[in-house]
């Protein structure tokens, strides 16, 4: 059988990821289309001890202590962890991945620590490292949600607030985040990732409004 196919929902915190991934699981599951959800980093499996030590600050108090390669490995070692263990056999027999976060983290959240002029060498290292030398597949169709600054830390300051929750090393740093969002439009740019505006005209885009639109893409993508 021919391999399967892999979408990648992206974004930074506050960008509506989360709830989005969950209306595209919900209408799979509607409309009869055979998948399987996987989401990064698979906090409670041991393959991401060093991504739980990374973000609660073992290795420094700000995102910068730990550079953007070394950082990168933890969670390529976790998703070649879920790959083995979990997804990749069903993949391999042309299964649908749908994949909340995948190598498209690293490059934004992993990325934004480097200079401009650094980003294309270091795009290429994580597709090399994942896709070549470790085995990972490439996604078929990374769909990034996009937001601005603003939204984002609204969103994640309410969030924490509802569920009591504390903002890790990442979400703590507004000038890091910023720096994300720089970055993330530099991904979109070299890899050629789909976007998806949070606003349109100044206002919050509708939440069932955005999934009808990511929807139909998903579906053009895997009739292809």
């Amino acid at each position: 059988m021919s391999k399967g196919k892999l979408i990648v929902l992206e974004g930074i915190d506050g960008s509506g990821k989360s709830a989005q991934y969950r209306r595209l699981c919900a209408r799979f599951e509607r409309d009869g289309i055979a998948y399987h959800h996987i989401v990064f980093p698979r906090y409670e499996r041991d393959s991401s001890a060093l991504i739980r030590m990374y973000l609660g600050g073992q290795f420094g108090l700000r995102p910068s202590d730990v550079n953007a390669y070394a950082a990168s490995t933890f969670y390529a070692v976790d998703r070649y962890a879920s790959y083995c263990e979990d997804w990749g056999k069903l993949y391999e027999n042309g299964g649908l991945i749908i994949s909340d976060r995948y190598t498209t983290s690293n490059a934004v959240h992993q990325g934004s620590k480097l200079p401009d002029d650094e980003l294309p060498d270091f795009f290429e290292w994580l597709s090399d490292l994942e896709y070549r030398k470790m085995g990972l597949p490439a996604p078929d169709l990374v769909i990034y949600l996009d937001v601005d600054l603003e939204t984002s830390l609204r969103r994640m300051r309410r969030r924490e607030a509802k569920n009591h929750t504390h903002a890790d090393i990442h979400e703590k740093d507004t000038q890091y985040l910023a720096r994300c969002l720089h970055t993330a439009d530099m991904a979109c740019r070299h890899y050629g990732w789909t976007r998806i505006p949070f606003l349109k005209d100044g206002a919050e885009r509708d939440v069932d409004e955005k999934n009808a639109e990511i929807y139909r893409i998903i579906l053009d993508s895997i009739q292809k």
